[in-house]
């Protein structure tokens, strides 16, 4: 009797766990596969794991590497340390990542050092801007992978130019979108306006991550400062990640009013918020999709994005990040609010088509007992 493929999953950051979760039931669905998941603890508290893996539907993870803090160099070396010794009890045929976080390049290059197959799901996605800790994650990654799942038609035209033969890459659709779809019902029964005290009233939603957008402290005030006049018309609810919180508090400018901080919502709860927000600004990529599909404008504060569907067929401006760039897009959104097409593949199955190609690769495959 054939034995089942041997594979292990590895996530570690919010923005995986929603990639992860449509394929691990593809996958943990075919008894032709054998799928360890692997949680390296990148974000490590529950605000920032827990809670999304049980809005999810994720099992615990069979193991938790506990390799969160830290620069991203320390980061990164913590979690491949670890993560070498499981993947030498387990012996997988192929290691999954997913997204561009610290975790996806580790995982990378302990598989690939092993001489485990790769596969990276949200390949070929280009900022083109290097001074993006993501931006290296995803060029390294994507240069040892062996199957690249690409979410939009920009990720295999990169693909394609950086020279990656096109058998190595599969246009799929967007993961993140199936999780969306399926979740979506369940998170409009959230009661998190009630306890948040949002009425009927119009607001909007703002999250900020991104070392160069918290870190940089004129950079900073440049976007607390659209923020605010922004909020003069618009009431904002702000879930702030913990580094963030640091940053703001070791800052000396106090928000107004009507800029609420919040700590971090769950996914439902967070998917409540957005779908019925009146707009939305952010820095993260996943945020730009899941708006796209939610039909809810986007402000993007950054000056570029390595998801251009998301301008193209969405509803997503880039605003850059001065206080009068954004506060430009700001009002161009109020005077001609985008219009949403969907993209291309982003209908809810992305997870089938991925299941199909990784059963097709590794069941082509020589298996190490033939």
């Amino acid at each position: 009797m054939k034995m089942p493929v041997e594979l292990v999953m590895v996530a570690g950051a919010r923005p995986n766990f929603m990639k992860v979760a449509p394929l691990w039931n593809a996958l943990s669905q075919d008894s032709a596969f054998s799928t360890t998941l692997v949680h390296t603890g990148q974000h490590f508290d529950d605000s920032m794991s827990g809670q999304f893996f049980r809005d999810l539907g994720l099992p615990e993870p069979a193991y938790h590497l506990g390799a969160g803090g830290g620069s991203h160099a320390q980061q990164t070396a913590e979690i491949m340390k670890r993560l070498e010794p499981v993947l030498l009890e387990r012996s997988p045929r192929g290691v999954i990542v997913v997204g561009d976080v610290n975790s996806t390049v580790a995982g990378a290059l302990v598989a690939k050092k092993l001489g485990i197959d790769v596969v990276h799901a949200e390949g070929g996605l280009r900022s083109f801007d290097r001074t993006m800790p993501e931006e290296i994650n995803r060029l390294v990654t994507d240069a040892i992978s062996d199957v690249l799942l690409v979410t939009e038609r920009s990720g295999v035209d990169n693909l394609t130019r950086e020279g990656v033969p096109p058998e190595r890459i599969h246009l799929v659709g967007n993961l993140m979108i199936d999780s969306l779809r399926k979740h979506l019902p369940r998170a409009m029964q959230s009661d998190v306006r009630h306890r948040l005290g949002i009425g009927g009233e119009r607001y909007g939603l703002v999250t900020l991550h991104r070392p160069a957008n918290v870190d940089d402290e004129r950079q900073r005030a440049e976007i607390l400062g659209a923020l605010s006049v922004i909020s003069e018309d618009l009431e904002l609810f702000w879930p702030v990640h913990p580094r963030t919180r640091a940053r703001l508090e070791q800052g000396s400018r106090a928000l107004p009013p009507r800029i609420h901080l919040l700590d971090p919502l769950g996914y439902l709860d967070f998917l409540r918020l957005q779908a019925e927000s009146f707009i939305v600004l952010t820095d993260s990529g996943g945020i730009q999709e899941e708006t796209t599909v939610l039909g809810v404008p986007c402000l993007t504060l950054r000056e570029n994005t390595e998801r251009p569907v998301t301008i193209e067929c969405g509803t997503n401006r880039l605003a850059g990040v001065s206080k009068d760039s954004i506060l430009q897009a700001w009002r161009t959104a109020l005077l001609a609010p985008p219009k949403s097409v969907l993209p291309p593949l982003w209908d809810g199955k992305a997870g089938e088509r991925c299941h199909a190609v990784l059963s097709s690769y590794f069941q082509s495959s020589k298996t190490p007992d033939q």
